[in-house]
C-alpha cells in the first residue's frame, strides 16, 4: 500500500525552504566566482548549494497542479530566464568582462515545467517520451543540464508518495554523486574523487532531510505576494551583483 505524505509535526513551510535554498545558492556561487577550489570553505559552500536545484525541481512538481495559470506561469519563467541571462554569464566569465556560459537555470526550470506540461497533455506515449527526451537534450545547454530534468520526472513518479519521495531524493543524491566523480577521473586521483564526490551529495541529502522531515506542505500566511516575485528577482540580481564584484575585482 502506497504511504501518503504526513506532515504532522514539522514547522518549515515552503518559502521559508525556499528562502534557505536562495541562500545555499548564494554560497555555491560565491564559492564559484571567488573562492579557490580545494580548500574546506569553499567546497563547503558549493556542496551545500547542490540543495537549490533539486529544491526548486521538488516544489515545480508539487506546485503544477495548483498553478491557477499554466501559462502565464511559463511567461514569467521565460521572462526572468532572458532577464537573468546577461547577469548569468557576467557572473560567470572567466576572463574578461562577457562570456556566453550556457543558458541560465531559469532556461532549465522552463524545459522541466515543460516536461510537466507534455506529461500531462500528451496522451500517446510514444509521442509524450520522443518530447520528454527531446526537451532533456535541450537542457544540455543550460546549466544543471540533464539532472534537473531526470529530478523532475523522478518526481512526477514519486509524487504523493512519501515512500518514492525518499527513493527519489536516494537516487539523485547518487546520481549526481556518480555524475561528478565521473567529470573527476582526469582531474584527481581515486581517493580525492570519491571525497569530492561524496561531499557533491550532501547538499541533496539535505534537502531530502528538510522536505521529508520538516515541510509542513504548507504557504508562507503572510506576504505570499513578496515572497513570490522576491524568488523572481533574486536570482537576477544577486547574478547581477556578483558579477559587478568579479569585474571590479579584475
Amino acid at each position: 500500500m502506497e504511504t501518503k505524505m504526513v506532515f504532522e509535526h514539522k514547522n518549515l513551510n515552503r518559502d521559508v525552504i525556499k528562502y534557505i535554498a536562495m541562500l545555499t545558492m548564494l554560497l555555491n556561487h560565491i564559492s564559484q566566482i571567488f573562492m579557490k577550489s580545494g580548500y574546506f570553505l569553499s567546497e563547503l559552500f558549493l556542496d551545500i548549494g547542490y540543495f537549490t536545484a533539486i529544491t526548486m525541481c521538488y516544489f515545480l512538481v508539487e506546485g503544477f497542479q495548483y498553478t491557477h495559470s499554466k501559462k502565464n506561469y511559463a511567461i514569467r519563467l521565460l521572462i526572468f530566464a532572458l532577464i537573468s541571462e546577461i547577469p548569468y554569464c557576467m557572473a560567470f566569465t572567466k576572463n574578461g568582462v562577457l562570456e556566453f556560459q550556457g543558458l541560465n537555470m531559469l532556461f532549465t526550470l522552463l524545459i522541466c515545467f515543460t516536461i510537466l506540461i507534455v506529461n500531462e497533455k500528451v496522451l500517446n506515449k510514444f509521442l509524450k517520451d520522443i518530447c520528454i527526451l527531446g526537451l532533456i537534450v535541450l537542457s544540455l545547454f543550460c546549466d544543471w543540464a540533464l539532472l534537473a530534468p531526470i529530478f523532475t520526472l523522478l518526481f512526477i513518479w514519486s509524487r504523493g508518495s512519501r515512500n518514492k519521495i525518499k527513493c527519489t531524493f536516494i537516487t539523485s543524491m547518487l546520481l549526481f554523486g556518480i555524475f561528478n566523480f565521473a567529470g573527476g577521473i582526469e582531474r584527481f586521483s581515486a581517493g580525492t574523487n570519491i571525497v569530492y564526490a561524496l561531499g557533491s551529495m550532501s547538499g541533496i541529502a539535505l534537502a531530502g532531510i528538510v522536505i521529508l522531515f520538516f515541510y509542513n506542505g504548507k504557504r508562507m500566511e503572510r506576504g505570499k505576494v513578496f515572497s513570490k516575485w522576491f524568488f523572481y528577482l533574486f536570482y537576477p540580481v544577486h547574478l547581477l551583483i556578483l558579477g559587478l564584484l568579479r569585474i571590479y575585482c579584475l
